[in-house]
């Protein structure tokens, strides 16, 4: 895993905590740290996708 997937893994656990833990009074804060949970989710995922070294052999046998 690169270190820029493992940084967006880790705030968007720290977003989803928040979210957990923030009082129901405020609804506009927990639907942006919603948003940015799920954005942060999704740079994950292309991250991931980015830093895997895929290795191919042209060699037909």
């Amino acid at each position: 895993m690169s270190k820029a997937a493992m940084v967006l893994l880790v705030l968007a656990f720290v977003c989803c905590g928040v979210v957990l833990y923030a009082p129901l009074s405020n609804m506009v804060v927990i639907g942006m740290l919603k948003l940015a949970t799920g954005l942060l989710v999704g740079m994950f995922v292309v991250a991931l996708a980015m830093g895997r070294r895929i290795k191919f052999d042209p060699v037909l046998r």
